[in-house]
């Protein structure tokens, strides 16, 4: 059996995009391109709503709405999933923002990645996420025989911990070129 399933984070994705003035990536394109032709099982992207205020703001509001109409969107993709997480409020910083922590999502995905492996559902991982807290469930799915490769789009300041570079199988650099390349013109 020669299957993978991509993982994708939806934080680190975020996080990239920021750096890229917010593109609408095409993300069929885009894991096309990272499966290099290999039978496809299943996409999860993994993520969680803006924080909503208790009387939520105008602008939240519409924030919230937004994250809700690209989760259903996403989920309507072939072979996707979208599992949503939990953002935590832990207070109010120096300067009166809120601290929001996201709950549930590093460990959804690593939990995943783990029973895909262990139950020898796939051959071949895909992720598209930078945390280190996901080595302990790269070295369970690579001790399970699973090949992991890390793919990370260069020139961005979201970069991969370097421990978890080194954990996984293989590491793809994405030339940002290359990854605005699979922007989806909407108009």
């Amino acid at each position: 059996m020669n299957r993978c399933a991509v993982f994708m984070d939806g934080g680190y994705i975020d996080s990239i995009h920021k750096g890229l003035g917010s593109p609408q990536i095409d993300f069929v394109q885009l894991v096309e391109r990272a499966t290099e032709n290999c039978p496809l099982l299943r996409v999860y992207y993994y993520n969680c709503l803006p924080y909503q205020s208790q009387t939520p703001t105008e602008v939240e509001k519409n924030l919230v709405s937004s994250k809700q109409r690209f989760f259903a969107a996403v989920s309507k993709l072939p072979y996707f999933t979208v599992r949503e997480g939990k953002l935590a409020y832990r207070g109010h910083d120096r300067e009166g923002r809120p601290i929001l922590e996201q709950k549930r999502v590093d460990v959804m995905l690593a939990t995943d990645l783990v029973m895909h492996s262990t139950k020898h559902l796939i051959s071949y991982a895909i992720l598209l996420a930078g945390d280190s807290d996901f080595i302990p469930a790269v070295e369970i799915a690579k001790n399970e025989g699973v090949n992991v490769h890390l793919y990370s789009v260069g020139g961005v300041s979201a970069r991969p911990h370097d421990e978890l570079i080194m954990a996984c199988d293989r590491h793809t650099i994405i030339s940002r070129e290359e990854y605005l390349a699979f922007e989806r013109h909407v108009g």
